[in-house]
């Protein structure tokens, strides 16, 4: 996995960081949130995956929840990775739903078309992220 950072920012000691990837498991390109703390300068760390509900990118939980501090002190790398799938070629809801397609929040990986292709967040989850 090729990473690409889009933003780093030291926050109690340690980096938040914003990350996105090309993604064979969901077809675009993926984005997720990493939170390092000092910890991990001096070896390994044990890490937390947090994952948001309906509608939230990989931003919701870094600004709103200020899991950093606590993270920081206990060591721990969270890791808050977007919700679904985005981008033009991603199939939404062709009726709109705020609470289907991009941006729904489920993950589990879609069986029908059109779907499939894109909505595989378990396995994006469990096999590459």
């Amino acid at each position: 996995m090729t990473l690409t950072t889009v933003s780093q920012n030291q926050c109690f000691g340690g980096v938040q960081g914003v990350y996105s990837h090309a993604s064979p498991e969901t077809g675009c390109t993926m984005r997720f949130g990493l939170f390092l703390p000092p910890q991990a300068k001096d070896g390994l760390v044990p890490v937390l995956y947090w994952l948001s509900g309906l509608t939230c990118t990989e931003e919701n939980f870094i600004v709103k929840a200020g899991a950093q501090r606590v993270a920081a002190e206990l060591g721990l790398i969270v890791i808050a990775p977007d919700t679904s799938p985005r981008g033009k070629d991603v199939p939404g809801d062709p009726q709109g739903a705020w609470d289907f397609g991009a941006g729904a929040g489920f993950y589990v990986d879609a069986t029908q078309a059109p779907w499939a292709t894109n909505y595989r967040m378990a396995s994006y989850i469990e096999r590459e992220l």
